[in-house]
């Protein structure tokens, strides 16, 4: 992947208020042929004084302990790339796909977006234009999941129509051409 954003993508958003739903849609995508490698997640999780949050690397895979320790554990080993972060105003974020190499790039200075924090950035590099970014971040500070398939225009349209019947409370489709939102 190089370092240009792809802004000039075509994107679906879908967001999720449970983890098992945003796990079903994934594997529902992976299972209808979509490109996993084209596929990001992003949620919070919650520290608390009882529980251990981490994670870590035994060889070829991470494992997670947290709140939400199975879903992320299983995400990582499905999607590319795996990161937690805790970003000043967000909190706690775990991503996995697509979205990692985006994220580490804005916290490295690589992919500067003005105004947006590194998971903005982030977004914003997979297709999410910077005035829908901030509705996204809101969301996940609530302690939802978003989940974000991005390609050519035609697997967008297959990823909306799979994710139409996936239990999301909000799915929006993005153009290049518009960078304005399409409600599903």
């Amino acid at each position: 992947m190089t370092n240009t954003p792809t802004q000039h993508q075509n994107s679906v958003v879908a967001v999720f208020s449970q983890h098992s739903a945003a796990e079903d849609a994934i594997k529902k995508l992976k299972g209808g042929g979509f490109d996993i490698k084209k596929l990001a997640v992003v949620g919070r999780d919650y520290q608390t004084e009882q529980d251990v949050v981490g994670f870590y690397n035994t060889g070829d895979r991470m494992k997670y302990w947290g709140k939400w320790g199975a879903f992320w554990g299983g995400l990582w080993g499905l999607l590319f790339g795996a990161a937690f972060l805790i970003i000043p105003g967000v909190g706690p974020v775990v991503a996995a796909g697509s979205i990692v190499t985006w994220i580490i790039a804005a916290l490295e200075g690589a992919v500067v977006v003005g105004g947006l924090s590194a998971l903005g950035a982030g977004l914003y590099s997979l297709g999410i234009p910077k005035d829908s970014v901030l509705k996204y971040e809101t969301s996940i500070k609530a302690g939802k999941f978003v989940l974000v398939a991005h390609g050519t225009a035609e697997e967008v349209a297959k990823a909306r129509d799979m994710l139409k019947t996936s239990g999301a409370e909000q799915i929006d489709s993005y153009e290049p051409s518009t960078d304005a939102a399409r409600v599903a």
